[in-house]
């Protein structure tokens, strides 16, 4: 079952990458607050590498002044969503999110299998924002899609 407007986010852990691979709770990170969470189907992937990821970087400014923290997951490790954070010139205050087992997707209800293409499970690509830990908006992209979890989307859907 998808996750939906008025839910709570889940409980999972997660993995961040500081001085070294650390985890965290999803309840932490993205429980408090303002945030929007944005999912990519995979690290230095098309879409992912050269629109999806660079629109939020783009766009940071914007979200800093709603107040918005920013989170960026992936159904990926730790080591592999660093060095996708620095080849992309991430700023430090958007939080690069590690599913590598994509326990957190599913518990969303937003994995893909994406094992006929050699991928395995992945997070489909969405964003969400949420107040608090409650979801109040939630955008997913049609398979092969890229229009509604955008960052330009998820200003607007801030400020409707």
């Amino acid at each position: 079952m998808t996750i939906s407007v008025g839910e709570r986010l889940p409980e999972a852990t997660l993995a961040i990458y500081k001085d070294g691979i650390e985890t965290v709770s999803s309840t932490d990170v993205l429980g408090v607050g303002k945030v929007v969470l944005f999912a990519v189907p995979g690290a230095f992937t098309p879409t992912c590498s050269n629109k999806h990821l660079p629109g939020f970087v783009q766009h940071m400014e914007d979200f800093r002044e709603r107040g918005v923290k920013v989170a960026c997951m992936s159904v990926n490790d730790a080591y592999v969503i660093h060095a996708w954070a620095e080849s992309q010139g991430v700023p430090e205050d958007l939080l690069m999110l590690a599913d590598g087992n994509a326990t957190f997707a599913k518990a969303l209800g937003l994995e893909l299998d994406g094992t006929k293409n050699g991928m395995g499970i992945r997070a489909k690509r969405f964003a969400l924002y949420a107040e608090d830990g409650v979801v109040k908006a939630i955008q997913v992209e049609a398979p092969g899609e890229f229009r509604v979890s955008t960052a330009e989307a998820m200003l607007e859907a801030i400020d409707a």
